[in-house]
C-alpha cells in the first residue's frame, strides 16, 4: 500500500487532501494541530487507512515525535504533503506600525515548518515509491505577480517557502525526488482563524485537483513544479 503524510488535517484543504488521498488507495498519516475539533477523529472512525500524528509544525519536539510515530508504522512515504500553516496577518502598513512578532510567527509556521517536516521524514520519502514532495505555496508567495501593498508577513513567508523548495529540488532530483509547490486557490477554509465562506471554492475540488496534478507522470528538472490545483504554471 502506498503511504502519504499530510500536515494540517484537521479541517480545511488538509482534512480535504487526506479524504482524496484515502480514495485513490493510501494509507495517510494525518497531522493534527486541533484535536478538540471533531471532523478528523470522525473521519478516522470511518476510515482504518488514516492514522493521526499529533504534530505542531513550529516545534522541533513535536515535528520530531510525530515522525517517531509514523516510523513505527511504515519504513517509506510516497507522498509528503506540507500543507499545516497560518494566515494571521497583522504586518500593518509601512507608514504606520508592524508587528515583528506576527510575521515571525509566519516564518515559522509556512516556513520553517515545511522545512522541519522534510527534514524529519526525508529518508522515508527517499523509500518511497511516488516520491511527491508537496509544499502548499500560494500566489501570493510570486513575485513577479505581487499586487499587494502590504500582508507583509504572510506573502514574504510563501516566498520563502518558495526558494525552500528550489534548493530541494536542486539537491533531491538525484534521489528521484519530486518537488511541487501549489497555489490551493482562494479556498473557503479556516486559513484566517475564521471559515471564509466569500472564498472561491470548496476544499474538497482544490485537493481533488492538487492530488490529480501530484500524481500525473512528472518530469524532474532543477526547479519544482509552481502551479494552481488545475495545472496552470505560476510566475515566480
Amino acid at each position: 500500500m502506498k503511504v502519504a503524510y499530510v500536515t494540517g488535517c484537521d479541517r480545511g484543504l488538509g482534512l480535504a487532501l487526506a479524504k482524496v488521498l484515502l480514495s485513490k488507495g493510501y494509507k495517510v498519516f494525518a497531522g493534527s494541530f486541533m484535536p478538540e475539533w471533531p471532523d478528523l477523529g470522525r473521519l478516522a472512525e470511518q476510515e482504518p487507512d488514516l492514522s493521526i500524528v499529533q504534530v505542531d509544525v513550529g516545534s522541533d519536539k513535536s515535528v520530531a515525535h510525530a515522525a517517531k510515530t509514523i516510523r513505527q508504522h511504515t519504513d517509506k512515504i510516497d507522498i509528503l504533503i506540507n500543507n499545516a500553516g497560518i494566515m494571521k496577518d497583522r504586518s500593518g502598513d509601512i507608514f504606520g506600525d508592524l508587528y515583528f512578532e506576527d510575521m515571525i510567527q509566519l516564518y515559522n509556521v509556512n516556513t520553517l515548518g515545511a522545512l522541519r517536516v522534510t527534514n524529519s521524514v526525508i529518508d522515508l520519502l527517499v523509500n518511497g515509491d511516488d516520491k511527491r514532495l508537496v509544499n502548499i505555496s500560494s500566489e501570493a508567495g510570486s513575485i513577479a505577480d505581487n499586487w499587494r501593498t502590504s500582508l507583509y508577513g504572510y506573502c514574504m513567508s510563501k516566498t520563502a517557502l518558495n526558494m525552500q523548495g528550489a534548493i530541494l529540488q536542486r539537491h533531491l532530483k538525484d534521489y528521484g525526488i519530486k518537488v511541487m509547490h501549489f497555489h490551493p486557490g482562494w479556498v473557503r477554509s479556516y486559513i484566517t482563524g475564521k471559515f471564509d465562506d466569500h472564498a472561491d471554492i470548496d476544499a474538497m475540488e482544490s485537493a481533488t485537483g492538487i492530488i490529480h496534478q501530484v500524481l500525473l507522470p512528472q518530469e524532474i528538472g532543477h526547479l519544482p513544479s509552481y502551479i494552481d490545483y488545475t495545472g496552470k504554471p505560476l510566475p515566480w
